[in-house]
């Protein structure tokens, strides 16, 4: 059976930084409360003109020079995303046009905060499977159009940024798993009991008539909504859940690996299941204190920010761990 393995990252973060302290203009915050609650310390924030595709593209065009290939290679695209470019189509085939690709099929998939895992589990068993060799693999969200800026709206508001992350995910052969790059194992799980504690109600189906209309909107429901108590244990127990039963599926021990890169929805969160999992504080890297929430895009911006700085190295064995709106989880295994 094949295998498949990361080649190649990219990233790409819009220019407009928003601190706390910017919010403290918008609504009733302040710095110091946004930071004992999140961590958080600013985000990024696209202008009026840009779209979700704009910032795939940029970090597909990273990944694709990291990897050191054509893109012509590309012989599919996973794109996971909550904040398309337009209701349909998905913003795969957006992408695909922009990169001047055309035929190869896009595959967009809304798994929230674990789409990233999810993009990489989808890939991986592609590549395994014999039909697909070089996959490109894109968590890509823009926020900052779709919040409630007001006081009214500041528990979810103050959370979140926009962003783009992508990787090259490619057939390999693993001579010796210890050194090679590779995906280990993925592992996705779901509780639907949990949807309504972290969702948007509208535009939708199950609201009546009409899918859309101005009471609706009268309403807040076409805000995000978070019952953050209960997202908040769920993510610590769930997150930690899963990356205990992957190592020991895998055979792998709290030791082996070098480093850990967490979903980044809060920093509480991510020092919490390292406090409960009793993980050295230098084997986790977190970004969330310069990017807020970026949902499917934290884990492949994690990455990049990791080799930036020196953490993320050929051979790194990495455990990376996801929690979402569903309830979704999930957990990776790979070597890099």
């Amino acid at each position: 059976m094949f295998s498949s393995a990361i080649t190649g990252l990219g990233m790409y973060l819009p220019p407009r930084v928003v601190t706390n302290n910017d919010l403290e203009k918008l609504m009733e915050t302040s710095n110091e409360w946004i930071i004992q609650r999140s961590g958080i310390e600013e985000r990024r924030w696209v202008d009026a003109d840009t779209c979700t595709s704009d910032l795939a593209l940029q970090a597909s065009l990273e990944a694709i020079k990291d990897a050191g290939i054509d893109k012509s290679e590309i012989d599919g695209i996973v794109l996971a995303t909550i904040s398309p470019d337009h209701e349909f189509p998905g913003v795969g085939c957006f992408l695909q046009t922009k990169l001047g690709l055309s035929e190869i099929p896009c595959l967009d998939i809304r798994q929230q905060c674990t789409g990233f895992v999810h993009a990489m589990s989808i890939a991986d068993a592609f590549i395994k499977s014999g039909q697909h060799k070089t996959l490109l693999v894109v968590g890509a969200e823009i926020h900052s159009k779709g919040l409630d800026k007001t006081t009214r709206g500041r528990d979810v508001s103050v959370l979140f940024g926009d962003g783009a992350g992508a990787a090259i995910m490619c057939r390999t052969e693993v001579k010796d798993p210890r050194t090679d790059s590779h995906i280990i194992s993925t592992r996705l799980f779901a509780d639907g009991n949990g949807a309504k504690d972290l969702w948007v109600a509208a535009p939708g189906t199950a609201l009546g008539a009409d899918r859309m209309s101005k009471v609706y909107i009268d309403e807040n429901l076409h805000f995000p909504y978070m019952n953050g108590k209960r997202v908040f244990t769920n993510a610590v127990r769930r997150m930690a859940e899963c990356l205990t039963m992957a190592l020991a599926k895998d055979n792998y021990t709290m030791d082996d690996v070098d480093l850990f890169i967490f979903h980044q929805a809060n920093l509480r969160i991510n020092q919490m299941i390292a406090q409960e999992m009793k993980i050295p504080e230098h084997k986790v890297f977190n970004t969330i204190q310069k990017f807020g929430n970026t949902t499917a895009a934290t884990i492949p911006i994690g990455l990049c920010e990791a080799k930036k700085a020196g953490k993320l190295k050929k051979g790194t064995l990495v455990a990376t761990a996801a929690f979402g709106a569903g309830f979704t989880w999930g957990s990776a295994l790979y070597r890099y």
